[in-house]
């Protein structure tokens, strides 16, 4: 009975923290360049909805990960929009080291260089990239490759990396950025990657996919907690008789 409680304990934490991950997921369904958070039992509630699976409570795994599938490209026109298409990151560079994030929403600081919604450094291929003040965002061209120019003149690159299969050990950092947590893994140059200028990456949020999800974590906490009720109404009976 121990052993079936203590499973039972950990099936419902599994299924709160996969309600946490849902909700998470729904209130970024219109952030750019969010990518939604997932676990294994979020990847085995399709087998269940379609009964290639049976459920019996416990055991639920709540391993998380991202979901770095692509996201729709949507044209914006502004100057300092980009979009990334293929497999890759911008990365960010903070005091405790770069984080990476999809999310090519920019600016520019009070020294012209490239930053981010949170005025971080937006890295560069040699450095910060730098935006004269005679230069509009509007005056940009970029190449597929993350070349800034205006006119004749090139104002540097995007630094765009990749963690190949390292990739699903990034964890979240915030403001919509990850970080690799292990010091000895470090990115590679992205190559199978496009920049888009005056282009934003939606987030890859389904919001239809994660509703049947959370309607899904609910019913199976309902069965959780009807097995612990029926558990209890079994050994209630059980210690009756023995009472007389």
């Amino acid at each position: 009975m121990a052993e079936v409680t203590t499973q039972i304990s950990s099936s419902v934490n599994a299924l709160m923290r996969e309600f946490e991950i849902v909700t998470h997921n729904l209130a970024n369904v219109s952030t750019i360049g969010y990518k939604r958070r997932c676990n294994a039992f979020s990847k085995s509630l399709e087998s269940r909805r379609t009964g290639r699976d049976s459920y019996s409570p416990g055991g639920i795994d709540v391993e998380s990960a991202f979901d770095f599938s692509q996201g729709n490209i949507v044209e914006t026109g502004r100057g300092l929009d980009f979009a990334l298409y293929g497999r890759g990151f911008f990365v960010i560079e903070t005091p405790s080291g770069p984080l990476y994030t999809r999310n090519g929403v920019f600016n520019t600081n009070q020294n012209g260089q490239i930053v981010d919604s949170s005025g971080r450094i937006v890295a560069g291929s040699a450095g910060p990239i730098t935006i004269p003040a005679n230069i509009l965002p509007s005056q940009l061209s970029v190449t597929g490759d993350g070349s800034i120019s205006a006119g004749e003149v090139t104002l540097g690159k995007f630094r765009l990396v990749d963690f190949q299969d390292n990739e699903k050990k990034l964890v979240p950092a915030g403001d919509n950025c990850c970080r690799m947590p292990q010091k000895d893994i470090t990115p590679v140059s992205a190559e199978n990657i496009i920049v888009k200028h005056r282009y934003q990456e939606a987030s890859n949020v389904n919001m239809i996919d994660e509703l049947v999800d959370m309607l899904m974590v609910s019913r199976l906490y309902e069965a959780n907690m009807k097995f612990v009720a029926a558990q209890r109404e079994a050994s209630g009976s059980i210690l009756s008789v023995a009472m007389g």
